[in-house]
């Protein structure tokens, strides 16, 4: 019977819940008599196996005692033992156990107790207020004691979470990852926006199983109103609570969130009431929250779009986590924003000085192809040309050190700068000599590679000369290939340089030249990534564009950096 009323008195919400371990019935009575009549709810057990039983089920139904009132002198295990093994456990480790003896009451008991992991020791019979005062104090120990653990929890997973936002790529995977670490910290169903500056939405999800409903472009427009509304003339980050109605329907799912299996307890906490949110289900098919939404918004500057993490509102316990990783969010979309914005203005800078098609040349076909790298990764300063000389065709690939924007622009003036020189003189070994130059006077911290070929159609005679770059390869229709042996240094550093190496090219070679992001993968060998080139080269169909078409398909993978090839073949024409 005691038992059951413990269990009863144990279901009643706001009132502090304490273990009374005590095989004597008339002083575990007393005791119990006396906390009830302070308020406090309590459950009773007559022995060590009978705790442990009552631990082990208010641990299922999430509602561990506040604390545990244990008798030292217990029949089947010491109270001493008893709070070992709790202290042991990690469920119950936090759980403030007080001994208390009628008999054991010397100072070594009272050490002994305090060695076993036990706050405090009790010696009674005990006056009520006493009693009162002890519980009190336990209880109040272990509710700080868990507030540190929890706060301390929140901020590690808040540093993992603004770690994973800064491993974005684009927009779409800050999005994605944002939505992710929202629900994470919350334990709640998230969504993330974030808005470009030309009102572009890009738009995450926690949830991982499908929903019957996806918000329309209608729901995504009201988000951006929202957004722009709620961080008009501020910046910063501040979190904010909108009602029902104005929340459009579908950005949480319908049905209990189904987080991540590290969603659902975001930091431990084994006591109920935990506030996590994570078995909340929603009856609106489209997965509008009743209670409305937790909206945390966060912009770096006026002139850029805001972003926004959202959640149901009954995660604003999770307020001030979510709008740091809003702020953390800002900053990251910021930065992917002017990359965005450079790489844009860098492609277009190469495309607007790498036709797709050459000029014609007198007696040789040239074939070109340049594929930027993925968008994931900077652009780079990948660059060729074919000109026609009263000497032949200067045939010429190159490559600047570096990405993006100032790359580009040292390409650009590399391939004008040459331009320039060639008419004055086209010898390949002479231009190395003025470009390295130039380097050096303008550009002196930037080093390029570069690789010129001056191919004379009528004899068939190419001078060569290599800056430190992948020398040419000699495509024979007989299904072989062999590279040129031009070597040289980078351009930029002022060093001698060897003379041009020469070859001569019939009407049934192609003279090939590539860049390095065609052939080059993190952790192989150049050489080997060479001899690649080699043997596919020497394998494609014959003319210049299925040379081409054969290596870009042969090599075709997600790229680290742009590329750009160059195939030229005698045609014997004037």
């Amino acid at each position: 019977m005691e038992n059951v009323r413990g269990h009863e008195e144990a279901t009643r919400p706001g009132v502090t819940t304490v273990l009374v371990v005590d095989d004597v019935p008339a002083s575990r009575y007393a005791l119990g008599a006396v906390l009830r009549r302070a308020g406090h709810r309590v459950l009773l057990a007559g022995s060590a196996a009978e705790a442990l039983l009552a631990l082990d089920a208010r641990l299922r139904a999430g509602e561990l005692p506040d604390v545990a009132l244990v008798d030292v002198g217990l029949p089947d295990m010491s109270g001493y033992d008893l709070c070992r093994r709790m202290k042991e456990s990690p469920t119950t480790a936090a759980l403030p156990v007080v001994h208390f003896s009628a008999v054991a009451h010397g100072s070594l008991d009272r050490c002994r107790g305090l060695d076993a992991g036990a706050e405090a020791y009790l010696t009674v019979p005990a006056e009520p207020e006493e009693i009162q005062a002890v519980v009190r104090a336990a209880t109040r120990g272990a509710r700080r004691r868990s507030a540190a653990t929890t706060r301390a929890g929140r901020l590690t997973l808040l540093a993992e979470a603004v770690l994973d936002i800064q491993s974005a790529g684009c927009p779409g995977e800050l999005a994605d990852t944002a939505a992710t670490q929202a629900a994470r910290l919350s334990g709640t169903p998230a969504a993330a926006f974030v808005l470009d500056d030309e009102g572009e939405m890009h738009r995450g999800l926690s949830r991982r199983r499908a929903v019957t409903a996806l918000p329309d472009r209608g729901a995504h427009d009201a988000v951006a109103r929202l957004m722009r509304s709620l961080m008009s003339g501020r910046t910063g980050a501040h979190s904010t609570v909108i009602p029902a109605p104005v929340w459009p329907s579908g950005f949480f799912g319908a049905g209990p969130f189904e987080p991540a299996p590290d969603v659902l307890e975001p930091y431990p906490d084994t006591r109920a009431g935990n506030g996590h949110g994570g078995d909340h289900a929603y009856d609106d098919p489209l997965g509008a929250p009743p209670d409305g939404a937790l909206l945390a918004l966060a912009r770096t500057r006026d002139d850029h779009a805001p972003v926004c993490l959202a959640a149901p509102a009954h995660a604003r316990d999770h307020a001030t986590e979510l709008t740091r990783l809003a702020h953390a969010t800002a900053r990251v979309a910021e930065q992917l924003f002017m990359y965005e914005k450079e790489r844009h203005v860098a492609l277009t800078l190469q495309r607007s000085f790498l036709p797709a098609r050459l000029p014609r040349t007198p007696g040789a076909e040239v074939e070109v192809r340049y594929e930027p790298a993925s968008r994931q990764a900077e652009i780079g300063g990948d660059f060729y040309a074919a000109l026609s000389t009263p000497r032949g065709v200067l045939t010429v690939i190159g490559d600047v050190a570096g990405h993006s924007l100032d790359a580009a622009t040292v390409m650009v003036e590399l391939r004008h700068a040459l331009r320039a020189y060639c008419v004055e003189d086209p010898d390949p070994g002479g231009l190395t000599e003025r470009l390295d130059r130039m380097l050096q006077r303008y550009y002196p911290d930037i080093t390029a590679t570069l690789c010129l070929a001056l191919v004379d159609p009528a004899t068939g005679r190419a001078r060569v000369a290599n800056a430190g770059h992948i020398p040419p390869l000699v495509v024979h229709d007989t299904g072989t290939a062999d590279y040129v042996r031009a070597r040289g240094p980078l351009l930029g550093l002022g060093l001698p340089r060897p003379e041009p190496a020469e070859v001569r090219l019939t009407p049934a070679d192609r003279l090939l030249m590539v860049t390095d992001g065609l052939i080059e993968t993190r952790g192989t060998d150049l050489a080997v990534s060479m001899e690649h080139l080699r043997v596919a080269a020497a394998g494609a169909p014959h003319g210049v564009t299925a040379l081409c078409d054969t290596l870009i398909e042969c090599f075709d993978r997600e790229r680290d950096d742009d590329i750009a090839l160059l195939a030229l073949r005698l045609t014997g024409e004037d």
